[in-house]
């Protein structure tokens, strides 16, 4: 596959909307200007922890079986 070096759409979105935010363009709060920084990164982070429930309950039900 090749290099992914570029800025990505949730890097885009978020200078995006620091500029509009520091522009006095939007009125949004700062949680939702930076969220496209912390909405991938909380998505990742729930599917890592339903996978590792969902492994962790599969090896406890293999023990009891």
């Amino acid at each position: 596959m090749g290099d992914n070096n570029g800025i990505g759409v949730s890097g885009l979105l978020g200078v995006l909307f620091i500029g509009l935010k520091l522009g006095h363009v939007i009125d949004w709060q700062w949680i939702w200007v930076v969220s496209p920084f912390w909405i991938p990164a909380s998505v990742i982070i729930l599917i890592i922890s339903i996978a590792g429930l969902f492994i962790g309950f599969q090896e406890a039900w293999d023990r009891i079986w």
